[in-house]
C-alpha cells in the first residue's frame, strides 16, 4: 500500500468535501444545466444561478489575499454577510431593552417618544436592577415643592461681558456641518428656534445652515479655526469678528478637546471637502482638511485666557467659554490660576466626558483616553468653587445626556446646564446604525449624500427636536418638584446616591471630595486636590514639582 492515505480518507480527514461544498454544487449544477439544456430550455435559466456560483468559488479558490476564501471558496463569504448583518440583528433581535451601547433600546425609545409627542410613561415598574452596583438615584422629599417655576434659565456672562446670554437647561451640543448633513443642521437649528434653546456649531465652522432659521447659535472655534482662519490655518481676527457679529451668534466657545477623541484633532479627507464645506471652513475644496491636535493661538494658560478675552472683544462683548475633556487635573487648575493672576475670566466652561460621541475616532482614544464626565465635572466644580469663581463662571456638562434625570444628576455635581448631541440626533430619527463615518447614514442625518438627506424633512424633524427638548425639561421640572426644591440650582451632591454593593449605598459627597468656597486658595483638605493645585502654574501647562 502507498504510504499516503487514499483520496477518500484524505477528503474525510481534511473535510475537503464540506469546505468545497459550494464549489461542488456550482460545478455539478453548471454541468447538469449544460447537459439538460439540450432537451429543456428551462435549464438555461437554472444556469444563470449555478454558473455565477461556480465562477465565484473558483475566484476564491485561486485568489491569494484571504486564507478563509481559499480554504472555503464562496462559503467563507457568508462570514462577511453575517458580520455586516450582526449590528442590525443584535439591535432588533438579540439585545434586551436595557442592553445596547452606547445607548440602550429604552434610552432611545424615550427620546423617540418625546420627539413624536407620544406617551413616554413606563408601565409595571423599573426594569433596572436597583441592587446592582451600577444603580444610582436622586433623593426625593416628603414635602414636594409648591413654588418651582415651570422653566428656569441660566444667566451666562461675567462682569467682563457686556452682552450676557440666558441659556436653557438643555441645548444642542457640538456637531459640525460636514459630519452632519445640511438638512440635519437646518432641522436642529429650526428646532432650537422653536424651543428657545441654543445650537452649538461644532468646530466645522459657522455654516449658512446654522444661520438660515434664526435659532440661537454658539460658535465653537477649534484648533483648525474653521470659518475664522487665514491662508496658513491660523486665527484671523478680522474674519472672526465679521461672523461673530451675526445676531444669531449668542456666545463663542474655544474647543480645547472633546471627550470621544481628546488631544487628537481630526482630518476630513479631500474627497469629502465639497465647495460648500470649503467655503464654510475657509479651506480649499478637494484638499484634506486638517484640524491639528493643539492650538496655534496660545501655548500657556495665561495666553489661553488672553485669547479668550480677545475673542470676547472681537465678538462685541458676547460671552466666551472653554470646552474640554479633562486630562491631567493640574492643567485645568493652571487655567484657573491664570484667571486669578490676570483677572481675566472666561464666562463659562463646558466639560465633555470621555463617553461623549463623535462621527469617527480611533478606538483606543474613544475607549481609553480622557476622563469620564462625572469625574471631570466634579473636578471642574471643585476648581471653580475652591477658587471662589463658581458664582461668576458657569459650568456645563456634555456627554451622554438624554433625560431629565441625567440633567438633574449633573446639576447635583455642579452643572448649570447640559448639552446633548446624540439624543438630539435620535430626535431627528437616528437609529444608532453606527455608520456615521461612512457617509451612508440610513436616516439622512450624518451624510452629505443628497439622495439620503432627502429622507430628512426639515420642518417635520424640527418639531421633533423642539418637542424632545420641551418634554425633557418638563421631566426635569417633575424631578425638581419631587425633590422638594425650587430650581435645578439647588441640587446638591448629598442628594445623589450611588450603590456600591448589593447591601451598601453612599451619597456622592461621601465618595468624592467636594471643596468649600475658597478652599483651594487656603489649602485643600483632600491631599490629591492640594497636590494638583500645587502642581499647577499659570505660565505653563507642564506639571510643577512639589
Amino acid at each position: 500500500m502507498s504510504a499516503r492515505p487514499g483520496l477518500i480518507l484524505a477528503l474525510t480527514r481534511d473535510h475537503a468535501l464540506s469546505r468545497n461544498i459550494i464549489l461542488l454544487i456550482g460545478a455539478v449544477g453548471t454541468i447538469a444545466c449544460l447537459i439538460l439544456a439540450q432537451w429543456h430550455v428551462g435549464a438555461l435559466w437554472a444556469l444563470l444561478l449555478f454558473a455565477p456560483i461556480l465562477v465565484l468559488a473558483l475566484v476564491d479558490l485561486v485568489q491569494v489575499h484571504h486564507s478563509l476564501r481559499r480554504n472555503y471558496p464562496a462559503s467563507a463569504r457568508f462570514r462577511w454577510l453575517f458580520e455586516w448583518l450582526r449590528p442590525f440583528l443584535r439591535a432588533y433581535i438579540v439585545e434586551s431593552d436595557l442592553d445596547g451601547r452606547p445607548f440602550s433600546h429604552d434610552a432611545r425609545a424615550l427620546v423617540y417618544a418625546r420627539a413624536k409627542g407620544a406617551v413616554d410613561a413606563h408601565p409595571f415598574g423599573t426594569e433596572l436592577d436597583v441592587y446592582s452596583d451600577e444603580y444610582e438615584w436622586l433623593a426625593h422629599s416628603i414635602a414636594p415643592s409648591r413654588n418651582a417655576p415651570g422653566q428656569t434659565r441660566v444667566s451666562v456672562g461675567t462682569d467682563q461681558c457686556s452682552r450676557p446670554y440666558r441659556a436653557a437647561r438643555l441645548n444642542i451640543s457640538a456637531m459640525s456641518f460636514g459630519a452632519l448633513g445640511a438638512h440635519a443642521i437646518e432641522a436642529l437649528n429650526l428646532g432650537a428656534r422653536l424651543g428657545n434653546f441654543y445650537h452649538d456649531t461644532g468646530e466645522g465652522g459657522l455654516s449658512p445652515y446654522h444661520l438660515k432659521h434664526g435659532g440661537d447659535v454658539v460658535w465653537e472655534v477649534g484648533s483648525g479655526y474653521f470659518g475664522c482662519r487665514d491662508a496658513r490655518g491660523r486665527f484671523d481676527p478680522g474674519h472672526f469678528a465679521d461672523r461673530a457679529a451675526h445676531d444669531a451668534v449668542k456666545m463663542t466657545e474655544i474647543k480645547l478637546s472633546q471627550g470621544a477623541k481628546p488631544g487628537h484633532g481630526g482630518l476630513l479627507p479631500g474627497a469629502k471637502v465639497t465647495e460648500e464645506i470649503a467655503r464654510t471652513r475657509d479651506v480649499e475644496a478637494g484638499q484634506d482638511c486638517l484640524s491639528p491636535p493643539g492650538h496655534s493661538a496660545f501655548s500657556t494658560p495665561i495666553e489661553l485666557v488672553e485669547f479668550a478675552a480677545r475673542m470676547r472683544d472681537l465678538s462685541g462683548g458676547k460671552p466666551v467659554g472653554l470646552k474640554l475633556c479633562v486630562g491631567y487635573p493640574h492643567e485645568l487648575f493652571a487655567v484657573v490660576k491664570a484667571m486669578l493672576e490676570t483677572g481675566i475670566l472666561v464666562d463659562f466652561i463646558v466639560i465633555d466626558g470621555a463617553e461623549g460621541g463623535t462621527g469617527a475616532a480611533p478606538t483606543e482614544l474613544s475607549d481609553r483616553i480622557g476622563m469620564p464626565l462625572r469625574e471631570g465635572l466634579i473636578l471642574a466644580r471643585n476648581a471653580l468653587v475652591g477658587s471662589n469663581l463658581k458664582d461668576r463662571i458657569r459650568l456645563a456638562a456634555s456627554g451622554k445626556v438624554s433625560s431629565g434625570a441625567g440633567i438633574a444628576m449633573n446639576a447635583a455635581l455642579g452643572a448649570d446646564w447640559c448639552n446633548a448631541a446624540r439624543a438630539f440626533m435620535f430626535s431627528l430619527g437616528c437609529v444608532q446604525s453606527m455608520r456615521c463615518h461612512t457617509d451612508t447614514c440610513p436616516t439622512g442625518v450624518a451624510t452629505q449624500s443628497p439622495a439620503r438627506e432627502r429622507a430628512l424633512v426639515v420642518p417635520e424633524k424640527a418639531e421633533r427636536v423642539a418637542r424632545f427638548q420641551r418634554a425633557t425639561l418638563a421631566a426635569l421640572h417633575d424631578i425638581v418638584v419631587a425633590c422638594g426644591i425650587d430650581s435645578p440650582d439647588e441640587f446638591t451632591p448629598d442628594g445623589l446616591r450611588q450603590r456600591i454593593s448589593a447591601v451598601e449605598m453612599r451619597s456622592i459627597d461621601e465618595l468624592y471630595p467636594f471643596v468649600e468656597p475658597g478652599e483651594l486658595l487656603d489649602g485643600a483638605r483632600d491631599e490629591r486636590l492640594a497636590r494638583w493645585w500645587a502642581q499647577a502654574d499659570a505660565t505653563t501647562f507642564k506639571r510643577q514639582s512639589v
